[in-house]
């Protein structure tokens, strides 16, 4: 069962607008990525099922979470089907993310009060996740989209709300451009964590860049 209620992630998510994404197989380097994103301020973490026995590490992160990561929302990200979904919403899961917009997902999360926030690539793709109560878009692959596709929003949708994953980089002039576009917060994968300092374990160097991300951010 979620711990952090929807309404609450998702004002966790715009006053600390970053959301590192992160998976690897090793419980040790997990749990010393989520410490150190914690130290260095972030408040939500999606964690993704992205190899066998993901839901297995997810789970231990979540039991961790309970207990010393007070304000910290854990999700899941690249769930692509309701089962799935439910697997780790069954795990404490505070929020669902996906590479693309499922309705089944939808219901499911909206029945648990959970937040769902899909991957979406058009104005077609956002309208339909609205009008199944999605609050927060995943604009992916922002790489190729751009923050000219952000900024397009404003026009014909003013009142969406988009999170941007895939070409953002740890540096003023990346994130000035997103959130000038308009986004509301960026995912970040491993920019944030590069495999050498994985390799060394070197958490300290993860936590550095983390807060310097969210230094950055703030001032913005």
């Amino acid at each position: 069962m979620a711990r952090i209620p929807r309404l609450t992630l998702y004002q966790t998510i715009r006053q600390v607008p970053l959301v590192p994404v992160f998976y690897h197989p090793d419980d040790e380097i997990c749990l010393g990525v989520l410490s150190a994103c914690y130290r260095a301020g972030v408040r939500a973490f999606e964690f993704t099922n992205r190899g066998d026995f993901a839901h297995e590490r997810f789970a231990n992160l979540s039991r961790i979470c309970s207990s010393e990561f007070p304000g910290l929302a854990l999700g899941a990200g690249t769930v692509l089907d309701a089962p799935t979904a439910a697997l780790y919403l069954q795990l404490g899961a505070d929020f669902i993310v996906g590479p693309t917009f499922s309705e089944e997902i939808a219901r499911l999360c909206n029945r648990r009060k959970v937040a769902y926030m899909p991957g979406c690539a058009t104005l077609t793709e956002i309208t339909t996740a609205h009008e199944w109560g999605v609050e927060i878009v995943k604009v992916f692959p922002g790489e190729v989209l751009g923050p000219n596709f952000i900024k397009s929003l404003s026009g014909p949708l003013p009142f969406a709300t988009a999170m941007v994953t895939g070409g953002v980089e740890p540096n003023q002039e990346s994130l000035s451009k997103w959130f000038g576009a308009g986004a509301v917060a960026v995912g970040m994968g491993s920019q944030l964590f590069p495999k050498t300092v994985l390799a060394d374990r070197a958490f300290d160097k993860i936590e550095t860049t983390v807060s310097d991300v969210v230094r950055i951010i703030a001032g913005l």
